[in-house]
């Protein structure tokens, strides 16, 4: 017996929108009708009243409200959805310019969109705010509303009110919900997250960085000076680029290609030049472990656009060779090497925020090593990855992915000799990795090594064993483990 959907189903919310418009009734009689029907929340009632999915509120929500000096919202499909939940459980309270926003893309009052619950959880000062008229989209912000509203006045006492105006104008514009201390504080706990992220387990510093992104996003939707959301849409772009190299770590390109888009979207917002070319070197790394290397190609030489002082040129050129080398184009691959050396050449200044958003000689070798490798010069593939060894050695912090991925350098270019045992042997390191540091990148340079193609050795002890490590190490990381999980701890 085919059980029967559960009322307030999409079929059931489709089929009562098209019989009560049919009858002539209007999107408010048909969110009341839904609200009694299906027990919804008000606002949440009026989406469906529409007929809107979650995604197409956002986006309407977003475009309304950028048209509100001050109180533009930055809306997605899941904080739509918080929103309509408030305020129950693992929900967010909408602010004041979420409730406009909201009640001028559904054409209705903001009364429309509350209840009794939401009245009972909403702070005093946000009520009162809320009990007039939803202004329009092109009204003054609401310091100048009262004033604006008033009769008509002439003589000395219009420039008296003329002159009120602007003060209130001024005090409105003069406040804003993040201070200065606030900002660089935002900022320096981004720096630790992007140097944590070398050293420290992925998932836990995800939940960090999820939660910090949360914090800066809760800002955006306030009000602040100009300077201020430029440097909070600066602070979002590097969280969301941060968790979109996170996540692709992890195996999930999708989602880091959602993070990469939001973060392009901050950086454009922000007007923040490094911020555009970390982003686009993100989303090229994106693009090149999801196969799509013309992408990877043309994200980096977009990237090398924008001029920086920082190493951002040096690993965009470096992915721009590892492209490719993968593509199997030997002249290209070795130009673009040769761009990443010249750009070394050309660092005038510190990155930003530094990191996984630096490129270190260390890190630059290891690119190297992988591209030699590729366009069949194993020679100079061990070198660049004694080179990258020796430069690690000497760093402060040593990135435990970079690292494994230049001991799988060279150990393919012992295996390209037919020396298993050397490849066993610089392959000991990588093999001791905690489960948890087997990120996606290392599975996946792993399982490409040739262990069958060198020669008679190939079928040696040392061979069979390496392979056997091999597979044991990929089904014990943290991308099998998360893909095998509910993803809770990822969400």
């Amino acid at each position: 017996m085919t059980a029967r959907p559960k009322l307030g189903s999409k079929a059931d919310r489709d089929a009562l929108r098209h019989d009560m418009t049919g009858a002539g009734c209007t999107v408010a009689d048909i969110a009341i009708e839904m609200r009694i029907r299906f027990r919804m929340r008000p606002r949440e009632a009026w989406r469906h009243a529409q007929g809107w999915t979650l995604q197409e509120a956002a986006d309407r929500v977003t475009q309304v409200s950028s048209r509100r000096p001050g109180e533009a919202v930055a809306a997605d499909a899941s904080l739509v959805a918080k929103w309509e939940k408030w305020p129950g459980p693992s929900a967010r309270r909408p602010t004041p310019a979420v409730f406009l926003a909201m009640a001028d893309a559904f054409a209705c009052s903001v009364e429309n969109l509350l209840d009794l619950d939401d009245r009972r959880a909403l702070p005093e000062g946000d009520l009162r705010l809320l009990s007039g008229p939803v202004p329009s989209p092109e009204a003054p912000p609401p310091a100048l509303r009262a004033s604006s509203q008033q009769t008509e006045s002439s003589g000395s006492d219009l420039v008296r009110l003329a002159a009120d105006e602007s003060a209130a104008w001024a005090q409105w514009a003069e406040a804003s919900n993040v201070g200065d201390l606030a900002l660089e504080q935002l900022m320096a706990d981004t720096r630790a997250l992007a140097s944590d992220y070398l050293t420290s387990d992925p998932l836990p510093l995800l939940a960090r960085t999820r939660a910090l992104r949360d914090r800066v996003f809760a800002l955006l939707e306030g009000h602040q000076y100009p300077r201020q959301s430029a440097d909070l849409y600066a602070a979002a772009g590097y969280l969301c680029g941060l968790l979109a190299w996170m996540s692709s770590d992890l195996g999930q390109l999708r989602d880091a290609d959602t993070q990469g888009r939001t973060a392009w979207l901050c950086a454009e917002l922000a007007g923040h030049n490094d911020l555009r070319a970390w982003v686009l070197s993100t989303r090229s790394k994106v693009a090149f472990w999801d196969g799509r290397l013309r992408d990877a190609i043309t994200y980096a030489r977009r990237g090398m656009a924008y001029r920086s002082s920082g190493t951002v040129a040096v690993l965009l050129a470096c992915q721009e060779a590892d492209a490719w080398s993968q593509l199997g184009a030997e002249n290209e691959a070795l130009e673009a090497l040769s761009r990443a050396a010249d750009a070394r050449g050309s660092v005038t200044g510190e990155d930003d925020i530094g990191g996984i958003f630096a490129c270190r000689p260390a890190r630059q070798e290891n690119y190297a090593a992988a591209v030699h490798l590729r366009v069949g010069r194993p020679a100079d593939a061990l070198r660049a990855a004694d080179s990258a060894i020796t430069l690690l050695a000497a760093q402060p912090v040593r990135a435990y992915g970079t690292e494994a991925q230049i001991h799988i350098s060279k150990a393919a270019a012992h295996l390209s000799a037919g020396e298993a045992e050397g490849a066993f042997e610089a392959l000991a390191p990588v093999l001791a990795l905690p489960p948890d540091h087997r990120l996606a990148p290392v599975t996946r340079r792993l399982g490409e090594l040739p262990v069958d193609a060198g020669g008679p050795h190939a079928s040696g002890t040392a061979s069979v064993g390496l392979r056997a490590a091999i597979e044991e190490f990929c089904l014990d990381s943290a991308p099998r483990h998360l893909a095998l999980s509910s993803g809770e701890g990822a969400s």
